[in-house]
């Protein structure tokens, strides 16, 4: 399988790269889904941006332009959802981790948290049964921490989930008022994520590993900037779960030649190549690795070599999975 991925990109093949094995741990399902599919489902074309826009606001005047109230029902939700399984599907993805933002169990799925885990993994039944899914808990980061520990109550405990990650606007609150939160994830066994250095700086990254002990950050490129910050990242293990098409698209990086990723990678941290957003970047994850090639970004090589880091579990997950599981086995009588 290698060479195969190698061989498919020196080609240029998109089809061959989509037969390969890959994940996408970085993956918004709301707008990471097939459009063909949505387009069969409702008769609603979807276009992606073709030109960088100019803010985030402009990014939720498409979305609301384009997906709108239409979308706003459980029963499209849950359509979202199909069609993020169907994407990954076609676009050869083996490992895919998204999942449902805490508001969205009462405002799509009446309170009932076996409703929400049964639409994500119904659909990955009968969608695409050979997908690992890796289900995670989405955190608003504008939301007050009262009103997210309110919602977490209903998640705390449920095995189904396998990591937590907070995003939106980087700038809404500090990142250290989530600490409690985050503590609490910790112990329940869950991979601890964040979105961090899209808008923020490379101190904003250390920082918000260092608070929230994250194991991974989502974005994370404008560590590039700090030295020192590469080097933490790299001395401690931190995978970056990077989306290049979205990074220029929202005008973050000015071309896909001078992604951050490469001197990343090049410097010993742990990326991955991810889509973000499909259905307006136009980022399916076997275009984004085409798409680094083509620009000699990173070499045929180079890349596999990130695809094979994308569907293996870091031994630091490792270990905290055995680690709850051996909490959760009975005790012989007598130890406590």
């Amino acid at each position: 399988m290698k060479r195969c991925f190698i061989d498919a990109l020196k080609q240029r093949n998109l089809e061959k790269i989509r037969a390969c094995p890959k994940s996408d741990l970085h993956n918004h399902f709301v707008l990471g889904g097939s459009r063909q599919y949505l387009r069969e489902m409702t008769g609603r074309k979807i276009e992606p941006v073709k030109t960088p826009i100019s803010s985030m606001e402009e990014m939720h005047a498409w979305n609301r332009k384009n997906l709108g109230e239409k979308f706003e029902t459980t029963e499209m939700r849950k359509l979202l959802i199909r069609a993020a399984f169907y994407q990954a599907k076609e676009d050869g993805v083996t490992v895919l981790e998204i999942g449902e933002d805490v508001w969205g169990l009462s405002e799509y799925f009446h309170k009932d948290i076996d409703e929400l885990i049964e639409a994500f993994t119904s659909a990955q039944r009968e969608i695409a049964p050979d997908i690992e899914l890796r289900l995670q808990i989405g955190l608003s980061r504008h939301c007050s921490i009262g009103y997210l520990e309110a919602c977490l109550s209903h998640f705390w405990g449920n095995r189904a989930f396998y990591s937590i990650d907070l995003y939106g606007d980087e700038f809404a609150q500090p990142i250290e008022n989530f600490k409690s939160i985050y503590r609490r994830a910790k112990k329940e066994g869950l991979c601890l994520k964040a979105h961090v250095g899209e808008w923020g700086s490379a101190e904003d990254v250390r920082r918000a590993v260092e608070e929230l002990e994250l194991h991974e950050v989502q974005h994370g490129i404008s560590a590039v900037h700090d030295e020192s910050v590469v080097r933490f990242l790299a001395e401690h293990h931190i995978r970056l779960n990077l989306t290049p098409s979205s990074n220029i698209l929202l005008g973050r990086v000015p071309d896909m030649s001078s992604h951050p990723i490469g001197r990343l990678y090049r410097s010993g941290v742990d990326v991955t190549i991810n889509s973000d957003d499909i259905l307006i970047f136009d980022s399916d994850v076997s275009k984004e690795y085409l798409r680094l090639y083509e620009s000699g970004c990173l070499s045929a090589e180079e890349l596999d070599s990130i695809r094979q880091s994308g569907l293996t579990i870091r031994q630091e997950e490792k270990r905290a999975q055995n680690d709850l599981e051996a909490d959760s086995r009975p005790k012989p009588q007598g130890q406590i």
